[in-house]
């Protein structure tokens, strides 16, 4: 096997980042390289659905990683690492319900998926909790 075989073969083996963002109220999902620095594809709930309430669903979840699959295709890419991120801070530290059904799609889209990786923000003793519901004060 030459050097130049060697090269066309990691040509055809693009691989990228999707990046996903679930929250209980909306997810967005934004494909870039490996580096971060420069986004292939991008989606979000608003995209794909009419109600807003529907933006954080699964089913919009689905639609929205076909469109990114779709586009990830056309420049190239074979595979991707996956980042979910939920709101974190003082908020919610769990992804919301659109997370694991992004995962999903793009994998039956045709992506080979690489690792899978939880980066959200969590905070060292930073602010403070919000305050209980109907002034309790817990």
């Amino acid at each position: 096997m030459s050097a130049e075989d060697e090269t066309e073969q990691v040509e055809g083996d693009r691989w990228g980042v999707a990046h996903i963002h679930a929250s209980l109220n909306n997810t967005i999902i934004t494909l870039t390289d490996l580096t971060g620095a420069e986004t292939l594809a991008k989606s979000s709930g608003g995209t794909v659905v009419k109600q807003s309430r529907n933006e954080s669903t699964p089913y919009a979840a689905m639609q929205m990683a076909e469109e990114v699959a779709d586009r990830a295709a056309e420049q190239g890419i074979s595979g991707v690492h996956v980042r979910i991120r939920a709101p974190g801070g003082n908020m919610n530290t769990n992804p919301g319900p659109g997370a694991q059904a992004a995962i999903r799609a793009l994998a039956r889209a045709g992506l080979e998926i690489g690792r899978i990786e939880d980066v959200t923000p969590i905070p060292h003793d930073g602010c403070k909790g919000p305050k209980g519901r109907r002034g309790r004060g817990n």
